[in-house]
């Protein structure tokens, strides 16, 4: 099987090339309709479905992890497909809105049109699923899609393209996939001279997104950008211990941490700490690296991993299970660290390795401060017994999406946005906000009759003209 650099680099003139045939074959499937487009995706969803294997395989010999890792992603990318299919027409199709008072003679229609093409950039921490909450909707949207994986899994890609052509054969080019470096997103985004997209979906780092988003500016192209996470569990004193040591070891070690919206900093009040300590330590332990989870897909991402384990110890940090010795093997052991000071890079920075960081803190306020105090905000967990104190923590925490009594419970709900602010990025892909995300707002009104005072008119007398705007500031002025 052929991988990373045994395939083409793409340059800007073939991406050029790639978004004109992709916006020929855009005009065609917006001119479709709701219905045929929606045939066509779930065509291609059924597609994806049956050679899922196929798709794990390369996935999994991509990256690294796991084959039924790889299948689990998959399956995600199928729920979210098939959502964004059958619900594009009900959140996009053109509807009745109200006009208001002052405007009811006036019939107000709001509809969303597909911006035209987009240009998407992957990631390669899962390389199908993720760029699929892009592309999915892009394309029920109404557009078509020009997409850069990454560098390190560029047969996903391929096979995605290719695959979206064989099930929907009438569309080949409105799905197309440029292979290349760093340097080929740039010239997608617009770094080389404008490519012709008229949007840009990005996953990757906060570094290379400012690189990205700089090279749309100079064209005025939209970006949404997912930048990854820090992402906090704050458990409360009557906390399932059980429960939440388990989560916690599943969100912080799955896929080896590499995990935008993984588990990688832990709040536990004091009275609970050592027991969920202990826990953790226990199910962490008893994982098999290389079975439960693959090696880091990045090499370069040990010297980061390294760097944060070193530098917590350094700090006053202790090593609950693992160490720097954890690091040595070809796939990473587990890392629990606990009492590692705020401000070490462990706790600020995105380690992107199976490493957890486990703090005590003084109660659930304080670790809603701590939580809230990272530059990420992208997704968060809170363990109590107490549903209604879950909920009233999960709507203080600053992140785009929590989880209460689970980790990550929001990736697999089509109808939930995700993404976050700050170093996460912004927009949001997946659920409404997600197909609205990939379409532009479009505004018609239709004169249903000839009003009383028309304030549109000079033929209208000023006096008359005077009372209807005085009668309506004192309505106004009352409620």
């Amino acid at each position: 099987m052929t991988t990373g650099t045994d395939r083409a680099v793409h340059g800007i003139e073939d991406i050029r090339a790639a978004v004109a045939r992709a916006r020929s074959a855009g005009g065609a499937w917006t001119a479709s309709g709701w219905r045929e487009r929606r045939a066509a995706l779930l065509l291609w969803k059924r597609e994806l479905a049956g050679r899922a294997d196929e798709f794990a395989e390369v996935i999994a010999a991509e990256t690294g992890k796991p084959v039924q890792d790889a299948r689990s992603e998959v399956l995600l990318t199928l729920v979210h497909l098939d959502w964004a299919a059958r619900n594009a027409r009900r959140v996009l199709g053109r509807r009745r809105v109200s006009s208001g008072l002052l405007s009811i003679h006036q019939r107000a229609l709001l509809a969303y049109r597909p911006l035209g093409v987009i240009g998407v950039i992957g990631p390669w921490n899962y390389p199908l699923y993720t760029p699929m909450g892009s592309i999915g909707y892009a394309l029920a949207a109404g557009n078509a899609v020009v997409f850069k994986p990454s560098e390190l899994t560029p047969g996903v890609g391929l096979l995605l393209a290719r695959s979206f052509g064989e099930a929907v054969p009438g569309h080949a080019d409105l799905l197309q996939a440029v292979t290349g470096p760093g340097s080929t997103g740039a010239a997608l985004a617009g770094a080389d001279g404008p490519a012709g997209v008229d949007k840009v979906a990005f996953t990757g780092s906060p570094g290379t997104a400012r690189k990205v988003a700089a090279a749309c500016a100079a064209t005025l192209t939209p970006l949404l950008a997912e930048c990854g996470g820090k992402d906090a569990v704050l458990v409360a004193a009557d906390a399932d211990l059980d429960a939440a040591a388990d989560a916690i070891v599943w969100g912080a070690m799955g896929n080896a941490g590499q995990t935008c919206a993984g588990v990688e900093r832990v709040y536990a009040v004091a009275s609970v700490h050592e027991e969920l300590c202990s826990r953790i330590v226990s199910r962490a332990r008893a994982l098999a690296p290389g079975d439960a989870y693959g090696p880091l897909t990045l090499p370069s991402q040990l010297g980061v991993v390294e760097r944060h384990v070193k530098q917590a110890l350094v700090d006053g940090g202790t090593a609950r299970l693992g160490g720097p010795d954890a690091l040595r093997a070809s796939v990473l052991g587990p890392v629990v660290l606990s009492d590692v000071p705020e401000d070490s890079p462990a706790v600020t920075e995105e380690t992107f390795g199976p490493v957890v960081v486990v703090n005590r803190v003084r109660d659930m306020d304080e670790a809603v401060e701590r939580a809230n105090a990272s530059a990420y905000s992208l997704g968060a967990a809170v363990f109590t017994r107490s549903r209604a104190a879950g909920l009233a923590v999960a709507g203080r925490l600053g992140s785009g999406a929590v989880s209460v009594n689970s980790v990550l419970g929001f990736a697999a709900i089509p109808s939930l946005p995700f993404g976050g602010a700050g170093e996460s990025g912004y927009g949001r892909i997946h659920g409404e906000e997600g197909l609205r995300a990939f379409a532009a707002p479009h505004s018609v009104t239709v004169r249903r009759f000839a009003p009383v005072v028309d304030l549109t008119s000079f033929s209208t007398p000023r006096e008359k003209v005077a009372r209807a705007v005085e009668l309506g500031r004192k309505l106004h002025a009352r409620f």
